[in-house]
């Protein structure tokens, strides 16, 4: 009997790591001529190769987010405001993500490594 009670106790123990949250980034495009990707508050600069989930809030018509990196290359659509979830697996590497109508002045980018 206490070797079941140790064996639950172990399983408890190693489950959360087993089964850690995928991390969860934010990025905005809009209003007005701004495009951000941010973990909680800290715009993203640096990841660990893995899983992401991006939420994606699209808020501005005019504008649209665009991420392309290494078997990476997704955005929403010009014309609308919507908000979008990707779950994608990220490889070594640099990503961008822009606007694509106003590239020039909305972007950002960052690595994996």
């Amino acid at each position: 009997m206490k070797l079941v009670a140790l064996a639950v106790l172990v399983a408890a123990i190693a489950a959360p790591a087993a089964f850690a949250k995928t991390p969860t980034l934010n990025g905005v495009d809009g209003p007005g001529f701004t495009i951000t990707l941010k973990q909680g508050k800290n715009n993203v600069k640096k990841l660990k190769p893995g899983t992401y989930i991006f939420k994606i809030a699209d808020k501005s018509g005019i504008h649209n987010f665009h991420l392309k990196g290494p078997g990476v290359d997704k955005k929403t659509s010009v014309g609308k405001t919507y908000n979008v979830t990707w779950k994608l697996k990220l490889k070594k590497g640099k990503y961008t993500f822009v606007c694509d109508p106003h590239k020039s002045i909305m972007k950002g980018s960052f690595t994996v490594s």
